[in-house]
């Protein structure tokens, strides 16, 4: 089974969310989002998709910023709202 690797960046993002995340055992998803006393709240991020930090791994960093900038735009709506699926991808994936 495959496994979404954790990056300090990302673990950094959740620290600073205030949220737990582990890699996800649900398929397809990336990651998955706990409280900080271990309740779940989501599942982040399609396995089949790269994230800010993976293209900046891959393709450097001005691809990636370019990547994050129009994720930013395709997300704008769903991304703002407090505690949803949306918030937390935008927030820990980009």
């Amino acid at each position: 089974m495959y496994v979404y690797h954790l990056r300090p960046y990302h673990k950094l993002q959740a620290r600073r969310l205030g949220v737990v995340i582990k890699p996800s055992q649900k398929h397809p998803y990336k990651i998955d989002v706990f409280s900080r006393d271990g309740e779940y709240i989501t599942s982040i991020g399609d396995r089949r998709y790269s994230d800010y930090i993976t293209y900046a791994e891959d393709d450097g960093y001005e691809v990636a910023e370019r990547r994050r900038e129009l994720y930013w735009k395709r997300h704008a709506k769903d991304s703002k709202v407090e505690g949803t699926r949306g918030y937390y991808a935008a927030n820990i994936l980009w």
